[in-house]
């Protein structure tokens, strides 16, 4: 379960939101929304361990009972996926899938081709990144932040840049591999269907 216990973020004017509680179980996922500016992904840069210089946070982050204060992003496990790809263009589709895996792991392979299956992209590994659709580079990020195995995943308006039928399929495919995962996960959007996704908080400005 990931958790927020009146949790705000802080720059030098004052806090951003008000203070934010909210519980997202595993398998799950919890939806942020408001006002552009308000802070909805400088809390998820919190919540990963990459909060940028001039701003500070309040409250508690607890990931599966453990409080992530202080902890190096590293060491939080937690993953992020953002409304652009990131693909690296020096390397072939299996090789970006190859890189979200932990070192030390074996049958690196198995799990390479097992991941393309689950994104119906079978036989794609030696694909140029450049040469996919929107669709699928989507689904290659999503299933390279799966591999790295992380114990919550961070969805920063993911589908923003999807024309509307292909939103509907990725996020349909999103959100069925985050339940079968078993992670929590957190989904800033400002489009109310992303809303569907689970519990909805709305951040505000404080009072």
């Amino acid at each position: 379960m990931l958790e927020l216990r009146r949790v705000q973020i802080h720059r030098n004017d004052g806090p951003l939101f008000a203070p934010l509680d909210m519980q997202v179980p595993a398998g799950q996922v919890g939806v942020v929304m408001g006002p552009s500016g308000v802070g909805k992904s400088t809390l998820l840069d919190a919540i990963g361990g990459h909060l940028a210089r001039g701003f500070t946070i309040s409250g508690d982050i607890v990931l599966a009972g453990m409080n992530l204060a202080g902890q190096a992003p590293q060491t939080r496990r937690v993953g992020v996926i953002s409304q652009d790809p990131v693909l690296f263009p020096h390397l072939n589709v299996g090789q970006n899938l190859s890189f979200g895996i932990p070192r030390g792991t074996r049958n690196r392979r198995a799990l390479v081709e097992g991941a393309l299956r689950d994104a119906r992209m079978a036989g794609m590994a030696d694909r140029d990144p450049t040469t996919l659709s929107g669709g699928q580079m989507a689904r290659v990020a999503l299933m390279r932040g799966l591999l790295a195995e992380p114990r919550a995943l961070l969805l920063d308006e993911p589908f923003a840049k999807l024309d509307t039928a292909l939103r509907s399929e990725i996020r349909d495919f999103t959100l069925s591999h985050i339940t079968q995962t078993g992670i929590p996960a957190l989904l800033v959007t400002h489009d109310p269907q992303d809303a569907a996704a689970g519990p909805v908080v709305v951040l505000s400005s404080p009072a």
